[in-house]
């Protein structure tokens, strides 16, 4: 793979650490603002909001701008942002700022998944996105445990000046390493075709694959600690290398994808689809029995990453010819299906149900993705439809 996709990955972990290490130091974050725990999580939905609304946004407004440019500027943005946290002095500047870094991230994954399959072959792009998901799957196996125990070590605030030297250095790496003309800024097409490109079903389509797919991995995963404390019986002590095993699967999954993503995409994201389906299953059938639970949670990690590389890719694919708003709408989508996933678990919970229902709704949606997916497919093969070309560079 190319040097510059390196570059790129060092800034998609540091995007993702500063997106997942607050709930690690959420505690005394709220202790050092003076607010309650549960407010203080508005600063993790609040990054979820800049991220789905400030991304695309943000993302329309710059078509014609350089994309190197473009990427440096919002690592600079990122890296003033984390000092900027790192001195925040109440609860609302801190929400302010966590957003304004917020609408940074959701553009960024947008233009860096364009510049990165720009960067290779057409049959490498599967890789090549999964180069930029592994940042965001490596940032929860050491970027988060680490932050968190440096702001155990030595207060939350020493882990945001971490995060501004992290992004100093996907600064310097990004200067040195990523082409000037990199994924250049495009000839710019139109909001209206940007807006017209979404209409193509293998778009809708792919849109609709991630939110399932969201609530097959976060309807189970945001209550994943009660789920094993309370139905596996596992000790809360744990919980965390249950965790690690579930990211370690996670980044083998991304890459797993990216090469089935570059082999056949739509045979392998159908038969990736079904299998989660039957994982989901497996999960609920073994939750009593820690062993069994511990080897299926880490399995259906590596299946979470592995899905999403090919969906991203068919949307990259299917929006070349103006892939400004869709490719913002990848970050965007996989935040409102977390949103969606986690609001979904908190009313399945509150209607009375168990911990142990959670795995057959994420199975459920996983049946309705594999439907969607096969559809899709047959539709495009009797069509005989073909990807478009990119647009033309100016």
């Amino acid at each position: 793979m190319p040097l510059p996709l390196f570059a790129l990955f060092i800034a998609a972990f540091a995007f993702g650490t500063t997106e997942f290490v607050i709930a690690g130091v959420l505690p005394q974050v709220a202790e050092g603002l003076d607010v309650s725990v549960p407010t203080a999580g508005y600063l993790v939905s609040g990054y979820a909001l800049g991220i789905a609304v400030g991304g695309p946004l943000l993302t329309l407004l710059t078509p014609g701008l350089s994309r190197k440019t473009l990427l440096i500027g919002l690592a600079v943005a990122f890296t003033i942002g984390q000092a900027a946290c790192a001195l925040a002095p109440d609860f609302a500047s801190m929400l302010s700022l966590r957003v304004a870094v917020a609408v940074a991230h959701g553009t960024f994954f947008g233009v860096a998944m364009v510049v990165a399959v720009s960067l290779v072959r057409e049959e490498q792009r599967g890789m090549a996105v999964a180069l930029i998901l592994s940042g965001l799957t490596v940032s929860n196996v050491i970027g988060v445990p680490v932050g968190t125990a440096i702001g155990n070590l030595w207060g939350w605030r020493a882990t945001f000046w971490v995060m501004c030297i992290i992004g100093v250095a996907s600064i310097a790496a990004m200067v040195a390493l990523l082409p000037s003309k990199a994924g250049p800024a495009r000839r710019p097409v139109g909001f209206a075709k940007e807006v017209r490109v979404l209409g193509r079903q293998q778009v809708w389509t792919s849109l609709i694959l991630m939110l399932m797919l969201m609530i097959g991995q976060f309807g189970p995963f945001t209550y994943i600690a009660p789920l094993l404390q309370e139905v596996t019986g596992l000790d809360e002590s744990w919980v965390p290398f249950v965790l690690l095993a579930n990211g370690l699967g996670a980044t083998i999954g991304v890459f797993l994808g990216g090469r089935l993503a570059d082999w056949k995409l739509m045979p392998a994201l159908i038969s990736m689809l079904a299998l989660q389906s039957a994982m989901l299953a497996v999960i609920y059938a073994v939750s009593p029995y820690p062993l069994a639970m511990i080897a299926a949670v880490v399995v259906w990690g590596g299946l979470n990453f592995a899905i999403g590389t090919p969906i991203q890719t068919r949307i990259l694919t299917w929006t070349a010819d103006a892939s400004n708003l869709a490719s913002s709408l990848i970050p965007a989508g996989f935040n409102v299906g977390i949103a969606l996933a986690a609001s979904l678990g908190a009313a399945v919970l509150g209607a009375g149900y168990g911990y142990r229902i959670l795995p057959l709704i994420g199975a459920s949606a996983m049946v309705v993705a594999t439907a969607v997916a096969l559809v899709s497919y047959a539709i495009e093969r009797r069509d005989n439809d073909a990807p478009p070309l990119p647009a033309p560079a100016e």
